[in-house]
């Protein structure tokens, strides 16, 4: 065994899920060595839709994944997805060929370290076969115990040689529970006391802590809110008011801007989340709860932040409420978009958005996993199609980059096979990842892709004023025939009669992805973008 096969087979004994690539000579023994080690590997047709799959079933599985790509080209084709993860926190290990230290001249020569650094990964390397296991698993643990995508790269010249016998692999644990002091869980119960419209909006940081949030907020007497990465967290709750920021309806945005206590759990309470501030009510006491002390007040002035994960947090001031005897009401209200009125603006050939999101939130059955491309669109299909729980919304926009919905989309159903695939994207995403496609049909994934076409770059026109719009408008597409030349089922979508095709499809054997080419009505510009906009 070389050392190319042993990284691999590392990887595969500390327990990564699955690994997504594209094969080249720089990473190919080592994605065997995966292989060999019972990982399943999914070769993508590009780099760039590899990152995404990979990133999108890391957080859907709650596992580590693995991408794998040849050296050079291989890592920079790759590098929108990886920052996305990188800036997402998500557990990932890239792993790269690299070229050997004296191939000072070779073609795939960049500086893959610096690269790293500069998107925010943390840059790691195989030195030797002497090292290679504790160099793999130095990576393997920063992943998860500091929550980081990694770039290990692995040098040719180090590949190839002889690999140790019989070197033990460690155990790895997860990260550890950071309880907040005592003081602290006082303070926040203070806050909780004398609060009379708290409001709770969790992020990421707290994907995993519904039941203590709920059990805090019942005691407490506050609403329940979440970021768009936590969509669906608090699903089944009767006191859940959705989505906090753009994305949130006018009710729910009146009963945030009317708290007089907001905490963020795991939350980076950013402009997204607070709508540049202008959801925060004036007097509203702000707090935060996080593991990373860097991370409190960072977007906006805190009163009180706690450093502690939320779980622990939770559960800290929910004992201490106890104790107080404290028990506050609160009152329930109907917040859905579903139950927004609104001007259909359906005709001539082209169906109102909000018409269509609507609709296929009846029609597709309840056990969903969404995943949401990025544009002018992605309002409609986060904030009406509804999620089963937080495993259920796959929203990859830490970078904002269109194009990586696609590669989510596969990710995100590789790590939920229970659920139905669906993915929200714009035709300017959908055109820039269309070669991911094949991927899907290969795999036969029933996922179904509604594609939100309006043969624009819709941000921009809709967002840049009376400026000449010639470079982001386009001839319009049939995109139903191009996925039915990939091989997938394909609908035009002009009506709400037209959706009888996607009943049609969802009553078959669902053998092959839906693409769904929705000729979707002018807008006007989405309301949660001319709200970033404006600022």
């Amino acid at each position: 065994m070389n050392v190319a096969e042993l990284v691999g087979r590392t990887l595969a004994e500390l327990g990564v899920g699955a690994a997504f690539g594209v094969v080249g000579s720089g990473n190919f023994e080592a994605t065997n060595g995966l292989r060999s080690g019972g990982v399943r590997f999914v070769a993508a047709r590009h780099e760039g839709g590899a990152a995404s799959m990979a990133d999108a079933y890391a957080r859907m599985s709650g596992r580590v994944s693995v991408l794998s790509v040849h050296q050079g080209c291989g890592l920079t084709n790759a590098l929108t997805g990886i920052t996305e993860a990188a800036k997402s926190r998500t557990p990932m290990i890239v792993l790269a060929g690299d070229t050997a230290a004296s191939s000072v001249l070779s073609n795939f020569r960049v500086d893959q370290d610096a690269l790293a650094a500069a998107i925010g990964a943390v840059p790691e390397r195989v030195h030797g076969a002497r090292t290679a296991v504790a160099d793999t698993v130095r990576a393997y643990r920063t992943a998860v115990q500091q929550r980081r995508t990694v770039l290990l790269n692995l040098p040719l010249d180090v590949q190839v040689q002889e690999a140790p016998e019989a070197v033990r692999i460690p155990k790895v644990p997860g990260p550890a529970p950071v309880r907040p002091d005592a003081e602290a869980v006082a303070k926040l119960a203070d806050f909780l006391v004398e609060a009379r419209r708290p409001v709770f909006i969790a992020g990421r940081g707290a994907r995993a802590s519904a039941t203590p949030l709920k059990a805090l907020a019942e005691v407490s007497g506050a609403l329940l809110a979440t970021s768009a990465v936590a969509h669906g967290l608090f699903h089944d709750d009767p006191f859940s008011i959705g989505i906090a920021g753009g994305f949130s309806s006018p009710s729910a945005a009146d009963l945030i801007k009317d708290a007089d206590l907001v905490i963020g759990w795991g939350c980076a309470l950013n402009m997204w989340t607070t709508r540049h501030g202008t959801l925060l009510g004036p007097d509203a006491r702000l707090v935060q709860v996080d593991v990373d002390q860097a991370a409190l007040g960072a977007h906006r002035p805190i009163e009180l932040g706690v450093v502690g994960d939320v779980t622990s947090t939770a559960v800290d001031v929910r004992a201490e409420l106890d104790r107080r005897g404290h028990h506050a009401q609160r009152q329930r209200t109907g917040t859905r978009w579903n139950d927004v009125p609104y001007n259909d603006l359906s005709g001539g050939g082209r169906i109102d958005p909000r018409t269509l999101s609507r609709r296929l939130d009846e029609i597709l059955p309840a056990e969903r996993v969404v995943s949401i491309d990025s544009g002018n669109f992605t309002g409609y299909p986060s904030a009406y199609l509804s999620v089963p729980d937080e495993n259920g919304f796959c929203f990859t926009q830490a970078f904002q980059s269109i194009g990586l919905g696609l590669g989510t989309a596969i990710g995100a159903a590789l790590a939920r096979p229970d659920r139905l695939p669906v993915l929200g994207v714009g035709d300017g995403g959908f055109h820039m990842a269309v070669s991911e496609l094949e991927t899907a049909v290969r795999l036969q994934i029933p996922l179904v892709v509604i594609v939100y076409n309006d043969a624009a770059y819709g941000a921009e026109i809709h967002h840049f004023g009376d400026a000449d719009m010639t470079t982001v408008r386009f001839p319009d597409t049939d995109i139903a025939a191009i996925g039915r030349g990939f091989g997938c089922a394909g609908v035009t979508v002009r009506s709400v009669e037209d959706l009888g095709a996607v009943k049609e499809w969802l009553d078959g054997p669902r053998d092959a992805p839906l693409v769904v080419d929705a000729k979707i009505a002018d807008d006007g510009g989405s309301w949660w973008l001319a709200e970033a906009f404006r600022h």
